[in-house]
């Protein structure tokens, strides 16, 4: 069975018809969409999960694609779709539907028996790769306890969006064919890695974190292990001085600790308020708003490690009465 759409009749095509809608394959190949393979595939995950039915999970899978669309994107719009995929089953049904998409798109990523990504190549002197050499020396050390610690079936303890902000947000990708490069439960060994001195402590580590228990912030999530590790998340900066020079080099500080994931809380009393005399120019100053709105943009412009929006609060100080 196949979805057919119209044809739009022109001058020069007949009034009627039906085209086939197609998706394509990973080796760019089309071919025609096949609702039994969607419900089968939703049949299987849905395997005892009462109140799920998988031919309208399919259909609105099917009605949010366009002709060409690739079947990551399919994979992709089952879960997102409307209706019974925000019911409580559906939350139920989807990590597993989700799961395959992420396992898929680590391919040329690390094979079976390699816990992490290890850098690769370099450029100069610098890894260019994710992973630091340190964190990398020490999995290469003890890959076999680490591997048998991992617990793939924990991927089911997340709800659809939880699962989705993971694969988003969180799991690192291939600094060249931006690949996702590592699963759910390797991004928390990981995590547990690039903040343990032992096997041992590396371990307890991710069996607390990948069970839910507990999640550290962030900017430890996005950074631990990787070769660049800044895991705080909020910094507080003094306000600049009440000059060009001063108010130009603390939008670079929040630009810099912004592009790792850092949040900023800078104070601002010290720039005159509006109407106050420049003596330079002999004009009158516009006040902290036209400032503000620059670093607005700054803070938008270098986002959180390029996985979310940047974050910063600014504080004008105590107003006069």
């Amino acid at each position: 069975m196949t979805i057919t759409e119209d044809r739009i009749g022109g001058p020069d095509t007949e009034s009627t018809g039906a085209t086939a809608m197609r998706v394509r394959k990973r080796n760019g190949d089309l071919e025609p969409v096949d609702v039994n393979k969607i419900v089968r595939a939703v049949e299987r995950c849905a395997a005892g999960l009462p109140g799920v039915d998988p031919m309208r999970v399919a259909t609105r899978t099917i009605s949010g694609l366009c002709d060409g669309a690739t079947t990551g994107e399919s994979s992709t719009n089952c879960p997102s779709g409307p209706g019974p995929c925000l019911h409580c089953r559906g939350a139920q049904l989807l990590p597993p539907s989700r799961s395959p998409l992420v396992h898929r798109d680590r391919q040329g990523g690390p094979k079976p028996g390699h816990p992490l990504v290890l850098p690769v190549g370099s450029r100069g002197s610098r890894p260019r790769g994710p992973i630091s050499a340190e964190v990398a020396g020490f999995v290469a050390t003890n890959a076999r306890k680490l591997n048998d610690t991992v617990e793939g079936e924990r991927d089911q303890l997340f709800e659809f969006f939880g699962l989705r902000t993971v694969y988003d947000r969180y799991l690192l990708r291939h600094p060249e064919n931006r690949m996702v490069v590592e699963t759910p439960q390797y991004f928390f060994l990981r995590v547990a890695c690039g903040l343990s001195t032992s096997p041992e402590e590396a371990i307890r580590f991710y069996r607390l974190i990948s069970s839910l228990q507990y999640l550290p912030s962030s900017p430890t999530l996005f950074n631990s292990g990787t070769s660049h590790p800044q895991m705080s998340s909020c910094y507080l900066l003094d306000s600049p001085e009440d000059s060009l020079d001063g108010i130009y080099k603390r939008y670079t500080d929040i630009a810099k600790l912004s592009k790792f994931a850092g949040g900023i809380g800078v104070a601002w009393h010290r720039i005159r308020s509006k109407g106050s005399l420049i003596r330079g120019t002999n004009g009158l100053s516009n006040g902290i708003v036209p400032w503000l709105k620059t670093l607005d943009s700054s803070v938008a412009a270098v986002n959180q490690g390029g996985r979310r929006k940047g974050g910063g609060l600014c504080l004008p100080g105590v107003l006069a009465r």
